[in-house]
């Protein structure tokens, strides 16, 4: 894949898990990145980032940036030719879901797209969307054509009061493309993850990924775990996903990129061969009648949520993100010891 250095790209919300791999990339191919973060003076935050920048071939600029602020990514997208917009909270227990999630999702999708349609160098941009865009609960993927989630899908379950993070990441996205349809100046492409897991950057990263892996390790789940249907996909397969939907000529609307169809019990039994001896991590389930029942007393999870997503099966087509894109995938094990193992270096569990 070509990647063309002669002008700079944009990825917003750089400081985050995501945002880490695709500047990590870009700057390796010798792109000048222009990173939008919050606070351009925080060094200590931006260290990982100033690292690898001063060990590759690229440049990178940081540029202050307010989500919710209009206008606030002028200065940073002057003159770059590609946008990454990763910026999007990523929380579950949030105590005002419109306020915590709704709000930065949307108008900050909004915000970011009406900048680039009247930034005349911009040409193409990437959103860093999500699967809960197409589905909310397990449970969808057998009411899907087939059984199986495809990207002609959209999720029409999540609301305001039920899994609002997916409700918010849905509602984004939808912006994302109205917008795109009115703005001939540049082509929308998005990128539809699942759960992300892999390694981070960042000396402390905040995706909820790592409190589920967490869990793992910290005894939380030694007694078992549910076998909550989900996808996976590890986040250096997916930043180089993000960069062929920027760079190559022929990437086009909306790829589900998910290394694996599995659950969350089988993210914990990859980890037994090589921490079982060591660490508490979970090696039979959780049966669903306990987590219906306890569920929502212990990890506040709904009984509705249980339902429709313990003990059934997750499955998503992702030939388009292999076929267009060019994604190859990783074993799930291989992903989960690499995260397991930073988690350790970070003194995360005890053994």
């Amino acid at each position: 894949m070509n990647i063309p250095t002669s002008t700079p790209v944009l990825v917003t919300g750089a400081t985050g898990y995501v945002a880490g791999w695709i500047i990590k990339d870009l700057l390796e191919a010798g792109v000048t990145v222009h990173a939008a973060v919050r606070d351009p003076d925080n060094a200590d935050k931006l260290k990982h980032l100033t690292d690898i920048a001063a060990a590759s071939k690229g440049t990178l600029r940081f540029f202050k940036s307010e989500l919710l602020e209009r206008g606030s990514f002028a200065d940073a997208m002057s003159g770059c030719s590609v946008v990454f917009h990763t910026a999007s909270p990523f929380t579950l227990n949030v105590k005002n879901p419109q306020r915590d999630l709704i709000d930065p999702a949307v108008n900050g999708t909004r915000n970011v797209l009406e900048t680039a349609a009247s930034t005349p160098s911009v040409k193409r941009v990437v959103v860093t969307s999500s699967c809960v865009a197409i589905y909310t609960d397990a449970i969808d993927c057998a009411k899907a054509p087939g059984g199986v989630l495809t990207e002609e899908i959209w999720n029409t379950t999540a609301s305001l009061s039920y899994e609002p993070y997916s409700y918010s990441k849905t509602m984004a996205e939808k912006e994302a493309w109205k917008i795109a349809e009115k703005s001939p100046g540049f082509r929308l492409v998005t990128i539809n993850p699942s759960l992300v897991i892999g390694p981070a950057l960042a000396k402390k990263p905040t995706s909820e990924s790592f409190n589920i892996v967490r869990q793992m390790g910290d005894g939380t789940a030694k007694m078992g775990a549910p076998k909550i249907g989900l996808g996976v996909v590890d986040v250096r397969d997916l930043s180089k996903a993000h960069l062929a939907a920027a760079f190559r000529d022929d990437a086009e609307g909306r790829h589900i990129v998910s290394g694996h169809n599995t659950n969350i019990l089988e993210l914990g039994k990859s980890l037994i061969e090589k921490y079982g001896d060591t660490y508490p991590v979970p090696r039979k389930s959780v049966p669903k009648w306990a987590v219906w029942l306890l569920g929502p007393m212990l990890n506040g999870i709904s009984r509705r949520f249980v339902t429709n997503n313990v003990d059934i099966p997750w499955k998503a087509d992702n030939s388009k993100s292999r076929t267009r894109l060019g994604v190859t995938y990783r074993p799930l094990k291989v992903s989960m010891e690499d995260m397991f193992q930073q988690m350790i270096d970070a003194g995360t569990f005890k053994r």
